[in-house]
């Protein structure tokens, strides 16, 4: 049941998080904030997904003022360095060079803000994935077949990434697409909906 005048927003331009959410069955508009999504001086990654979340909530109860609004962020993680979306094949052949027989973690927070009164709850899922020891040729053909240049880390679990990997451990397996949908489901419960 949608509560009467319930209006929720994700602010988000990603596709992936988007699909993710439609899941959940609850009808929402989805808008993407302009913010400077850069780590602040001496930030730890999970810090940085965690900040970066709020501020996208934040941004869009400014511009929605009478909805819930979602924020995500994701920030990838290896040697307490962030690795970002690679943009192009040179990066992201780099990317997975760098995490063969490796382990990256995915830190992926939600934040669920109240812009009429200003309540925020927020969560931070946090996923180990361990690459297998990948060789050249395995990474060009993976490239060939999936640019995933889009992603942090340059591999879609979804998809065929999955087979580049040896391991997953997380508490929640969409947290590593993108939107912890456990942590953000019981949010919304916690806001008066029921999901499902």
């Amino acid at each position: 049941m949608i509560l009467k005048d319930f209006s929720l927003v994700l602010a988000s331009g990603s596709r992936y998080r988007q699909e993710l959410l439609g899941r959940l069955g609850v009808p929402f508009q989805a808008w993407s904030p302009d913010i400077d999504e850069r780590a602040g001086e001496g930030e730890a990654p999970r810090d940085t997904a965690v900040r970066l979340a709020r501020v996208k909530a934040e941004a869009g109860a400014a511009r929605f003022p009478g909805a819930w609004i979602i924020g995500s962020d994701q920030v990838a993680e290896l040697d307490a360095r962030p690795i970002g979306k690679p943009g192009h094949r040179d990066a992201a052949r780099e990317q997975l060079r760098s995490m063969r027989g490796r382990t990256v973690r995915f830190h992926t927070a939600v934040a669920l803000l109240e812009a009429k009164s200003g309540h925020l709850r927020q969560a931070l899922s946090t996923t180990e994935v361990d690459f297998r020891a990948l060789d050249d040729a395995e990474i060009e053909r993976y490239l060939d077949r999936e640019p995933a240049f889009d992603c942090a880390g340059s591999a879609k679990s979804e998809a065929l990434g999955i087979a580049l990997l040896s391991r997953l451990a997380g508490d929640d397996p969409t947290a590593l697409v993108g939107l912890p949908l456990i942590a953000l489901s019981a949010m919304l419960r916690d806001a008066g909906l029921e999901v499902p």
